[in-house]
């Protein structure tokens, strides 16, 4: 076989959609790494919605973390072995991915892109990825799954059985057959960025507003305008009432999350026929009651550091949560950057990985384009990081090929050497 032909058969491996006769739009050719959407997506977006992407909680704390504990991680890699039959192939809940992430859940994506939850879930779907739909998303949960059936339905939940009852039915009635229910909301996070920057859910008219639409031309013809005119004003469309998302007077109603408990992740088992993930979980014994509740698979998330400012960076916890596992899939969001991120949690106990804002950030600038460059990118930062480790499989990244780099007191302890 010819190193053309393998190459070849790595890229029909790792799902990648060609497209005959599409001409890739000019920004993209300066996307190198995830990293770079978010400097182009600041310079596209209007201020108050780039704020509310891009930022965590008060001073940021964790959302800092989120990034700096895989720099605290070494690799050691294995030399002269044969990786070329190397393929990044995955199973999640039984079914077959073409790699080991996914497209995170984020509300909003469709103020920021031209149907921006549409367009997520389908490149999902067409590069044979799962992608979870937001709660607080703009667009029907129906609408969504229809586009991309790869797609799960995240929940924001009320601790009331009525609401919980109604939302599950119409998850199963919509098709869908991953039920993810947040668990690290009980209360509004304090956002002072978007108080500082003028975002607002729904958004509120005013001139500050009007204005940071105007100096942004492209989001506003090529984004907003397009939509009203093709769509209609968007709603908040599967979280308690259907509220538009620019008003004076609507609120956005939840319902009391802070009665949320396990007596209602057990309700939800008993109701939910699909597989049922909890997201938000950073404690062990978490861990341990959600698996004896039922639950098929846990997020060890921390909301992206948009909640609880200071709360712990995943990876630091996921050994430890993996131990309590027992079955159940272990599946890591927040601050996932690069192939070599993703190889690390893996090792660390994470059957899977999912990531948000440079997908989102890829979908305002370039739209299912962006979305597809931005999953090649990291496909073949996978690839080649599993050449350079000696690894063909993603099974044999355990954490022997691990080794502190700044005195990481979360490895397993035969791997600090």
């Amino acid at each position: 076989m010819t190193a053309t032909t393998q190459e070849a058969n790595r890229s029909v491996a790792a799902g990648a959609v060609a497209r005959p006769g599409q001409k890739q739009p000019r920004v993209l050719r300066r996307m190198l790494a995830l990293d770079d959407f978010e400097e182009a997506a600041r310079r596209y977006l209007p201020r108050p919605i780039f704020g509310y992407v891009s930022g965590g909680v008060e001073t940021n704390a964790s959302l800092r973390g989120n990034r700096a504990v895989f720099d605290e991680i070494a690799f050691v890699p294995k030399a002269l072995v044969d990786v070329s039959g190397r393929s990044q192939a995955t199973t999640l809940f039984g079914r077959a991915y073409n790699a080991p992430f996914g497209l995170a859940p984020m509300g909003g994506t469709a103020m920021a892109a031209y149907q921006g939850d549409v367009v997520l879930a389908r490149a999902a779907a067409e590069a044979n990825l799962p992608m979870i739909t937001s709660g607080a998303s703009l667009t029907p949960l129906e609408r969504v799954r229809e586009a991309g059936p790869t797609a799960w339905f995240q929940a924001y939940l009320p601790g009331e059985n009525g609401p919980i009852t109604q939302l599950v039915e119409r998850c199963a009635r919509g098709g869908f057959d991953t039920l993810v229910v947040t668990v690290d909301v009980p209360v509004a996070a304090n956002r002072e960025n978007n108080f500082r920057s003028g975002f607002s859910t729904p958004l509120r008219p005013s001139l500050r507003l009007a204005w940071d639409g105007i100096i942004r031309p492209r989001w506003l013809f090529g984004m907003f305008f397009r939509t009203l005119l093709q769509h209609g004003m968007p709603h908040f469309e599967n979280m308690g009432p259907r509220v538009p998302l620019l008003t004076s007077t609507g609120r956005r109603q939840g319902g009391p999350r802070d009665r949320l408990a396990w007596q209602h992740i057990e309700l939800i088992r008993r109701l939910w026929k699909g597989r049922l993930v909890l997201k938000g979980v950073l404690d062990r014994n978490d861990a341990r009651l959600a698996r004896e509740s039922g639950v098929d698979g846990i997020m060890v998330s921390n909301h992206g550091g948009r909640q609880l400012d200071g709360a712990v960076a995943p990876l630091r916890v996921l050994p430890g949560i993996a131990e309590q596992a027992r079955g159940m899939a272990v599946i890591l969001d927040s601050g996932i950057r690069r192939g070599t991120d993703v190889l690390k949690a893996l090792a660390l106990g994470a059957s899977f990985v999912f990531v948000g804002r440079p997908f989102l950030y890829a979908a305002a600038i370039a739209g299912g384009a962006g979305v597809h460059h931005a999953i090649r990118l990291l496909r073949e930062e996978i690839d080649r990081d599993m050449a350079l480790l000696g690894i063909t499989t993603l099974a044999e990244m355990r954490p022997e090929l691990l080794v502190p780099a700044r005195g990481a007191d979360f490895l397993p302890r035969s791997e600090r050497r």
